[in-house]
């Protein structure tokens, strides 16, 4: 890169610590050289919290298609560079990132996204600010160009997940996930009851599996029926895992690993009596909340799902384990950026010995219904077979596409829910999950 004959732009105003794209930048920071999960970034970062609600949509935007783009972004950064950034470039590197970010994928002005960078880096990076004007500058005039020639499902998809996909589901199938995951997932919302109603008061679609469906367009706290209770959000995937418990009025379920409580509020709108048990005392105190906005009565537990048991033996147990959460890159991209390859093997044994306890949960002729977000097989199929060598008294409860509105593409073979992101492609996707129904012999 020949910075001689770029020429600086202005010197901007300096920012301030709360602007919101000095918050982003630490969240990517944070997020793509530490690995921490996004969410988590922003959550702990007590600047973010006192945006206003415009800046905190503008922060979540950017970070996350950062992430979404990740691997087409840092192509297109590598094109522009002699050598690459050093190791140590932590926050030049984020720079240009969130810059790119919103110079060819968002939309922001030219001007705007080179000078809002060439800030940060001033303030933050003085030493690379030369360069991150050239390289924005550069893709300014060709990076359009450039991005149509790249493959951009094959660029955001780390390698290790994409041979696992492909081994698992076939390459065709494979090329379909990494596809969805480019698109941003549209809000999908759970109701307690008049589903045809809310989707007309909320101008949203109803899916063949009960869920509405609608544009993530504002906060929804600004929704007609929040304050009141009407709904709750939640994926069309996930709603599906605590159907298979059937019919739960007056029944007492086990909601293990609860947080942040659409299947707990599902099992209490559906008459269950309902124990929510979370390891998280804060996410627990999230649900708990969630559920008095609902007007939903439930029972809260803090405590650790591979060792609490419940007084007396509940009719039935739905686990929605702890995962990698592969199946939901459509909504947290940076699930593909911050696991690694051995978290799937190494979660898989939390997942078997809490299985173990959510059966030991459970009386005799009750059911277990195990649920994970996550598209990696090693935390679904090859648990099912686990868990019937390891228990004599257990059996599978094969699942029927009618008990989640004739879906049969999402059911496979052996009756075991598996959902893909790249499913009801034509009416925007859905999270990836498994989740198999087991019964306990009487």
């Amino acid at each position: 890169m020949d910075r001689a004959k770029t020429a600086a732009p202005p010197a901007p105003r300096p920012m301030a610590r709360g602007d919101p794209r000095m918050v982003a930048l630490d969240a990517l920071v944070a997020c793509l050289e530490d690995g921490e999960p996004l969410d988590g970034a922003l959550e702990r970062d007590r600047r973010f919290g006192a945006l206003e609600p415009r800046d905190r949509a503008l922060v979540s935007a950017v970070t996350a298609e950062t992430c979404r783009r990740l691997g087409q972004i840092d192509a297109l950064v590598r094109a522009c560079l002699r050598k690459p950034l050093p190791r140590r470039g932590r926050v030049p590197r984020a720079i240009l990132r969130m810059a790119v970010a919103q110079l060819l994928f968002l939309g922001v002005a030219p001007h705007a996204a080179v000078s809002t960078a060439v800030g940060l880096a001033r303030e933050r990076a003085a030493a690379h600010a030369p360069l991150v004007n050239a390289v924005l500058r550069r893709l300014g005039r060709e990076g359009a160009s450039l991005v149509a020639g790249q493959d951009a499902a094959r660029l955001n998809t780390p390698d290790w997940l994409r041979l696992s996909w492909t081994g698992a589901y076939g390459e065709e199938a494979a090329r379909a996930i990494a596809e969805a995951h480019g698109t941003r997932a549209p809000l999908d919302l759970s109701v307690a009851a008049d589903p045809a109603g809310w989707a007309a008061r909320l101008d949203a679609r109803l899916l063949p599996t009960g869920s509405l469906r609608r544009a993530a367009a504002g906060p929804v706290d600004a929704l007609p029926g929040y304050a009141a209770g009407g709904w709750w959000v939640q994926d069309a995937a996930a709603s599906l895992p605590a159907r298979l418990l059937g019919d739960v009025a007056g029944k007492r379920v086990v909601d293990l690993c609860a947080a942040p409580g659409g299947k707990t509020a599902q099992l209490a709108a559906a008459g269950a009596r309902v124990t929510a048990v979370d390891l998280s005392e804060r996410r627990l105190g999230r649900l708990t909340a969630n559920m008095a906005r609902l007007g939903f009565a439930v029972e809260t537990v803090v405590a650790d799902a591979t060792a609490w048991r419940p007084d007396d033996p509940a009719d039935a147990v739905l686990l929605d384990a702890p995962c990698s959460g592969t199946g939901a890159i459509r909504r947290h991209p940076d699930i593909a950026w911050t696991k690694r390859p051995d978290d799937p093997a190494r979660l898989a044994r939390l997942q078997a010995r809490t299985i173990d306890n959510a059966i030991a949960c459970l009386k005799p002729g009750g059911v277990l219904v195990y649920a994970v977000c996550s598209l990696q097989p090693e935390e679904g199929e090859a648990q099912f077979a686990r868990v019937l060598e390891r228990h004599a008294d257990i059996r599978p409860v094969p699942v029927a596409a009618a008990e989640i509105g004739g879906f049969g593409e999402a059911v496979d073979r052996s009756g075991r829910l598996r959902t893909l992101p790249c499913h009801m492609a034509g009416e925007g996707g859905m999270d990836g999950f498994f989740a198999m129904r087991l019964g306990r012999d009487g």
